[in-house]
């Protein structure tokens, strides 16, 4: 029997899809208090009792309910597990969540839809954490889906706004290519072990060392291209910046501590798997490092403030693929969690900005705002440095041990992926500067007559001070030894996420050397910006007129939407409306139905006259039809001679 405190386990992601439920039927009638209370008393319960099992239970658990499938020799559980990487997630996914949901309860304040709005986001966190909990590809799968689904409903909240629908439609079809691969993946691992469960994959894997590449190079690489489409990487990352047609707060949740890190999670839960194929580890590591480069440079010329941190976002998480792509599965984890609090913040505070100047996005019509909304700016402050890696702030520690993991690994292209990892840093902290120079400093460039600036109420500046100190605090728990710590973060993953042989140690020196050109990188890059957007604000105008191609390729996103539509969108398209549609419909489908149509009428016709009621009538078709058989009868004999004939009589005598 399951001991009865583990048994509330169940409640983690059911307290949420309680919330779902209760506002989804009722949420149109209730009033908006009873709404954001419903939606934040079923969040933080269910963030307390995750707190609770963080801190209570010991070692990794398992709760195990009934068979869920049943197919020959194939058995699959409903069941939840707690390890050290299931608890970092789980508190990241309600703590965070649950500072989101408070700063709706204001942000949302009058907007039309606001009990639809929270009960899509429990419903968005009830999926996320049974992906978190699940402990099979199967159920992780389910959550998988289901966040996919949360994100299209989120994304397209506005759905009178036709860019926020196409938004959603774009997120949702994007996500299904890259589950398709998943999926895949599964049928693979049933093929090969019989089973879904991570224990059950996992222990098969580590009992047969002589299984290197060949079908569990094929799992992993499909596994990438699902982790791919969620994470937002190459070449299945279109669909997040768009995804900034959303309301704000879904935003900070997608973004930071929900549904575009289940890949990197699921990548790291995999990692016995990617252990054994170098050919896929190699495939990860250069996705992430060309992603990352790939949206810092976008994110260099954007000038919508949600853009700059979407694409921001879509190169940090280039950064935790390529962690894991050299096996550096603790870094990636790391920077995932340091990464949900200064990411969250920014994009809270990005919601702020926009809350104080009734809705402007443009950074180009803002300027001046540093000392009419102070707490924001000293909170979006934290989260700039900590997001551009500056000492002694979280993103620091964490990006300086993906960055020095890389140099120090077996990789053959170590160097290589270590440099490309360092200029996306440059570029990172020069974008990030810029949103802050062009946001706060300077002119005002919106119009004060029109714009009544304030700064935001009590609710939603209270998620950004508690994020911002996250922000400023929360790598300190993984400090290396080299500067100073021990790394608890490391140690505490260690049971989970033990190192590999991609992963080489190298020298404290070395790290401390390694840390220290990525300091200066990043200060490099403020300067950069001061230099830009302070001393000398003419210059990006000289710029962008002297480097006009340059310019114009990163201001169109390299055209790759363009691209996509031409190579991929139109042909789909064009197969649709002509072979499909015309094709198929029209004339195999519809004509088949009317020839069926008309030769019933046609059949009908006839009998309707024999069917006539006239005596005289009936006397003629009886006739006629003696007749038929009289002839008929005739030519089946002609068919016979006289002797077969005589045959067939003697025969019958």
């Amino acid at each position: 029997m399951t001991p009865m405190p583990l048994q509330l386990l169940w409640l983690v992601p059911l307290l949420p899809l309680a919330g779902f439920v209760l506002n989804g039927l009722l949420g149109r009638k209730l009033p908006h208090r009873a709404i954001a209370a419903i939606a934040l008393t079923t969040t933080a319960a269910s963030f307390a009792l995750v707190l609770w099992f963080v801190f209570t239970i010991d070692g990794p658990v398992t709760l195990t309910g009934p068979s869920w499938i049943t197919a020959g020799t194939l058995t699959i559980p409903f069941t939840f597990a707690i390890d050290a990487l299931t608890r970092v997630m789980l508190l990241v996914v309600t703590g965070v969540g649950f500072l989101i949901h408070v700063y709706s309860t204001s942000y949302m304040e009058h907007e039309e839809g606001y009990w639809r709005f929270f009960s899509y986001l429990n419903l968005f966190m009830f999926f996320m954490l049974v992906l978190v909990l699940a402990e099979s590809f199967l159920l992780l799968f389910v959550g998988w889906e289901g966040v996919g689904l949360a994100s299209y409903l989120l994304i397209g909240f506005y759905f009178k706004k036709k860019a926020a629908v196409d938004a959603g439609k774009k997120a949702f079809i994007v996500n299904r290519i890259g589950d398709f691969g998943f999926l895949l993946a599964m049928l693979l691992m049933i093929a090969h072990f019989g089973t879904l469960s991570f224990s059950s994959v996992f222990s098969q894997v580590t009992a047969h060392p002589e299984w290197q590449g060949g079908f569990l190079t094929a799992v992993a690489l499909l596994l990438v291209v699902g982790a791919t489409g969620k994470s937002a990487q190459i070449p299945l990352y279109v669909w997040l910046p768009d995804a900034m047609e959303g309301p704000t707060p879904v935003s900070a949740l997608i973004h930071a501590a929900t549904m575009v890190t289940a890949g990197i999670y699921m990548v790291a839960r995999s990692h016995v798997i990617f252990d054994r194929s170098p050919l896929a580890l190699t495939v990860v590591a250069v996705i992430g490092a060309a992603t990352a480069i790939f949206a810092a440079s976008i994110g260099l010329v954007q000038t919508d403030i949600k853009r700059v941190l979407a694409y921001s976002t879509v190169s940090q998480l280039g950064y935790m693929f390529l962690a894991c792509g050299v096996g550096a599965y603790s870094a990636a984890i790391f920077h995932l969690m340091t990464h949900a609090f200064f990411k969250a913040l920014l994009f809270l505070a990005a919601g702020s900005v926009i809350h104080a100047l009734s809705g402007e996005q443009e950074m180009a019509k803002m300027g001046g705002l540093r000392k009419k909304i102070p707490v924001t700016f000293w909170t979006m402050t934290v989260g700039v440095f900590a997001i551009s890696g500056f000492f002694p702030l979280s993103g620091f520690f964490s990006k300086d041990e993906i960055l020095y993991q890389v140099f120090s690994s077996s990789s053959p292209y170590a160097f290589i992926l270590w440099a490309v990892g360092l200029l996306t840093a440059l570029l990172t902290s020069f974008y990030m500067f810029r949103l802050w120079y062009l946001t706060f400093f300077g002119t005002p460039r919106f119009d004060g007559h029109k714009t009544h600036t304030h700064e935001s109420p009590w609710p939603m500046l209270t998620p950004l001070i508690i994020l911002a100190f996250l922000a400023f605090v929360g790598g300190w728990i993984g400090i290396p030894a080299a500067l100073g710590g021990t790394n608890h973060f490391e140690h505490f993953l260690a049971p989970v996420l033990s190192s590999t042989p991609a992963v080489d140690t190298g020298s404290p020196a070395q790290e401390r050397l390694l840390a220290s050109v990525s300091l200066l990188t990043a200060a490099l890059g403020l300067y950069l910006a001061d230099l830009f957007y302070r001393q000398q604000p003419s210059l990006p105008g000289k710029l962008a007129t002297s480097a006009k191609f340059a310019y114009t390729t990163l201001l169109h996103k390299y055209w790759i939407d363009e691209l996509y539509a031409t190579v991929i969108l139109a042909p789909l398209a064009w197969f649709s409306r002509v072979v499909l549609y015309r094709g198929v419909d029209n004339i195999l489908i519809d004509g088949s139905g009317k020839v069926t149509a008309i030769s019933f009428l046609g059949l009908g016709s006839i009998v309707r006259r024999i069917q006539s009621g006239n005596i005289r009538s009936y006397a003629g078709w009886l006739t006629a039809g003696a007749a038929l058989v009289i002839i008929l009868t005739f030519l089946i004999m002609a068919h016979f001679d006289v002797n077969t004939l005589a045959t067939y009589m003697g025969a019958a005598k």
